[in-house]
């Protein structure tokens, strides 16, 4: 049977003691299954997008609870489909015997993200908004938030379908003129496509840093503090966090293992991961948390390298402070509280490039330069209202989008063919109608909707 002909059933509400908890019913016989389940008054079943009085009842026809139940109609439903929710008081029972006797009676549990599955199937949403769905679900600030419903109320997918739709016209008017080349259909012009393509490139940048930056309002800065041993680096975390969440002792080395824990600054998370300190280690159990420090550094979004600026920099520290060029970092003079023999100056002379603060994990100075320096690099200063919550999928897509009309600006700048340029130009497009959903296949929906809690 095509699962779309089966009534799918879950609770929709989390586990748990509550006020109420809802079980959502969708598919062909939502409503003759919850009119079996349920025993209305005189009104009868709803009507839809009316909520009515009635009894949940047992198998011998005993009430169980007395519930509020409502209709959404096909095709004007979140699924598409004729759905139902039963809103049972919030006992973690009630709402399992509810659910029991819906699916003895003939529905099927429905799988994680079935529902809203459904609802990309049907053509209510595309595959960007749902996607959107789970960016509200599982916001952690009130910026991702705000990104996730742009995502949801289509402004991504706008976006996207006005570049692939530019594509498209762009593509076909090359294969026109490939063709019929003797001048029996119009010629773009190599001004024209150049002028064309670079357009195109523009509009595709933008969204990149739109979703690059609503990426990273869903998942996170991920922020490594690194550094030698007895910098401050964990007397740093407790200072950000506002609690000691690390244990700080004179004894280098102290830290042995990972610590990661979150902030949220301006609406952005910013995941703090404290570690090792980098030095020739004593014994195994600091060299394997040295290697576990190094494996950080190649993760992070932004390195913080942490010196004790009372004290001289030796040898092995500013062979450290020279590599700093290989990622995005932040150099930090700690201990901004006592005299420092070591200045801003002296860093820029290794390193030149570096931004570099003073600061003092003991008495806070410092903190708010910092998190604002965070922030200023990791979202490239761009405007937070700006962005547009994706997954790292759909930001993927939207690059290799861009990398093809990167080729094809540079395949016409050449001369190398339209044919070229317009096999680029279908790419970039198919990259494009992936993140909608127009072009998919069952394996990518099953990885996209197996993330979504069950009963959504």
């Amino acid at each position: 049977m095509d699962v779309l002909y089966e009534t799918i059933a879950a609770i929709a509400t989390a586990w748990g003691e509550a006020g109420v908890a809802i079980v959502r019913l969708s598919g062909p016989d939502a409503v003759a299954l919850a009119r079996t389940t349920l025993r209305f008054g005189p009104g009868g079943f709803p009507p839809p997008r009316e909520m009515r009085l009635a009894s949940l009842l047992d198998d011998t026809e005993s009430v169980i609870d007395r519930v509020l139940v409502v209709h959404f109609a096909a095709p004007r439903s979140y699924t598409g489909e004729d759905v139902v929710e039963i809103h049972t008081h919030g006992g973690t029972l009630v709402v399992q015997l509810c659910l029991e006797a819906l699916l003895r009676r003939g529905a099927r549990l429905a799988e994680p993200g079935e529902f809203t599955k459904r609802a990309f199937l049907n053509g209510r949403i595309d595959l960007s908004q749902s996607e959107g769905v789970l960016g509200i679900i599982r916001s952690r600030s009130a910026e991702a938030l705000r990104a996730a419903a742009r995502t949801l109320s289509g402004e991504l997918s706008e976006f996207v379908r006005e570049i692939r739709d530019e594509l498209l016209e762009l593509q076909s008017g090359l294969e026109v003129g490939l063709d019929f080349p003797e001048g029996e259909a119009p010629h773009v012009d190599e001004t024209t496509l150049l002028d064309a393509v670079a357009t195109l490139k523009l509009g595709l940048q933008d969204l990149l840093d739109r979703c690059s930056l609503g990426l990273l309002l869903r998942e996170g800065i991920r922020v490594v503090l690194s550094g030698r041993p007895n910098v401050g680096k964990s007397s740093l975390l407790n200072a950000l966090l506002k609690q000691a969440r690390a244990i700080v002792t004179a004894l280098p080395g102290t830290t042995r293992d990972v610590i990661e824990e979150a902030i949220t600054y301006r609406g952005v998370p910013i995941r703090l991961v404290d570690t090792a300190g980098l030095r020739t280690p004593v014994d195994e159990i600091e060299a394997s948390g040295i290697e576990r420090t190094k494996m950080e550094l190649k993760q992070a979004d932004i390195c913080l390298w942490l010196l004790d600026g009372s004290v001289p920099l030796d040898d092995e520290e500013l062979g450290y402070l020279r590599s700093l060029s290989e990622r995005e970092h932040i150099v930090l003079l700690n201990k901004a509280d006592k005299a420092h023999v070591v200045t801003e100056d002296d860093v820029h002379e290794i390193v030149p490039e570096s931004s570099v603060i003073s600061l003092s994990a003991r008495t806070g100075e410092g903190l708010e330069l910092l998190k604002e320096a965070i922030l200023s690099i990791a979202t490239g200063n761009g405007s937070l209202d700006a962005g547009l919550n994706v997954t790292a999928r759909q930001l993927e897509d939207i690059r290799q989008s861009l990398n093809a009309i990167v080729e094809a600006e540079t395949a016409a700048a050449d001369g190398v063919g339209q044919d070229v340029v317009a096999g680029l130009l279908g790419s970039a497009r198919g990259s494009l109608e992936r993140l909608l959903g127009i072009a998919c296949d069952d394996a990518l929906l099953d990885s996209i909707f197996s993330r979504f809690c069950v009963g959504k």
